[in-house]
């Protein structure tokens, strides 16, 4: 499995998250299998995001497209932090 890791400053998790769920459709149409939207217990004003995909390049393909949507997308603060990871050992479960 594939995943872009996205980590990023916000300004309100509430409206991020309407915006994150508009996005639904798009993460489905790029090939998007599961995501986890975490964020850390000492910072409300942050997110970190996985995205699993079958491959390395729908991946980076989606991660094209998320640029361009960082672009002008509401609730962010600066530019989000975005790696594309492979998994190479994992536990069972």
């Amino acid at each position: 499995m594939t995943t872009v890791h996205i980590e990023h400053a916000i300004t309100d998790l509430g409206t991020w998250r309407t915006a994150f769920g508009r996005a639904a459709g798009l993460r489905e149409q790029h090939g998007v299998r599961s995501y986890e939207v975490r964020q850390p217990v000492d910072d409300p004003a942050y997110v970190v995001i996985d995205l699993t995909f079958d491959d390395v390049p729908a991946a980076e393909g989606f991660l094209v497209e998320l640029r361009t949507i960082w672009r002008t997308a509401p609730a962010l603060v600066g530019a989000p932090q975005a790696r594309i990871l492979e998994s190479v050992d994992a536990s069972p479960g």
